[in-house]
This record gives structure tokens, sequence and C-alpha cells, in this order.
């Protein structure tokens, strides 16, 4: 047998598109595989959580409250997709912040699904991120509402908690971005 394709016995490969690779309209690779609730790719056919849409320009108040709706339904990942528009398409001052939130829903993504090294990695680094953000001279404490002490001292309690060898179920640990 010359490739997946050819084995009877690979599931995914028979579930596998037609057209195997994946391409959006202007033929930039796009991952097709379904995936779970916390961004886990299933194999072609399964029934998985409807995808965030990428590059949508939304008003910073309404990234939060999608952002921490997304994050109260369990699905960080899904999250960080909203948080990674923003720091996409916002202006230049606020990049840091949205990067830094983006790092913090990864960061639970990653420690939902028993990745203790990288979740708490990345929850440090969003901590840090938002936390040198609302210092700089373009800050602020609360920007959108967000409380960002707030928030990264939740990332940071977390990321011991993870190392510690807490199991995390991400929508019960999701944190309150708004005081």
């Amino acid at each position: 047998m010359d490739s997946p394709a050819d084995n009877p016995m690979d599931s995914t490969a028979a579930n596998r598109p037609v057209d195997a690779r994946d391409r959006d309209d202007e033929g930039r690779a796009r991952n097709a595989r379904p995936r779970d609730g916390l961004g886990r790719p299933l194999p072609y056919g399964a029934d998985g959580v409807p995808r965030q849409p990428e590059g949508v320009v939304r008003a910073p108040g309404e990234t939060v409250a999608e952002a921490q709706r997304l994050l109260d339904a369990g699905r960080p990942f899904h999250a960080h997709e909203v948080f990674e528009d923003a720091w996409k398409s916002g202006p230049e001052e606020e990049r840091q912040l949205w990067r830094g939130m983006a790092q913090l829903a990864v960061g639970l993504t990653h420690a939902a699904r028993g990745n203790v090294t990288g979740g708490a990695r990345l929850l440090r680094r969003g901590a840090g991120a938002v936390t040198e953000w609302a210092a700089s001279d373009t800050g602020r404490g609360r920007p959108y509402g967000m409380d960002l002490g707030r928030v990264a001292g939740w990332a940071r309690e977390l990321a011991r908690d993870v190392e510690d060898g807490e199991s995390v179920d991400a929508g019960a640990r999701a944190p309150r971005l708004r005081g």
C-alpha cells in the first residue's frame, strides 16, 4: 500500500474528504477535522463542537463577552481564538493585552487536557503579559471591564494547582474576566 488512504483499516483516511488537503477558498491550509470542546482534533466524520470562525473583528467589549461565554462553557480553546482575533485586528497598543489573554485561554486548554508543563507555562506567560500591559504607559488596570490583576492571580493559582497534580475541568475553573 502506498498511502494511508489505500489502507481500508484506516478509518481516519476513509472518512477524509476527497480533497485531502484541507484548504480554504484562497488555498491556505486549514484543518477541516472536527474538534472536541478542548480543540483536540477528532477523526473525520466524527461529531465535534462548532468551530469558532476565524478573523472576526469585534468591538473589545464583544470580544470579552464572547470569550467569557466560551470559557464558561468549558471551551477555552475557542476563547483563545476570539482573543487571537482581537490581537490580530486590534490597535498596536493593545496587542500585548490580547496576546496575553489568548495565552491564558490556551494555558487553561492545556491544563484541562492534562498537559501540566505546557499549561502552567502558558498560564504564567499570559499572567505576566497582562500584568506588564496593565503597568505600561498605554495599559489600564481594568480595560473593557476586565480585572487584569484578578485574572493574573487566577492564572498563577491555577498553574500551581496543575503542577501539584490537580485535574482541571475547564468550565469549572474558568476565570471571571470582569469584576
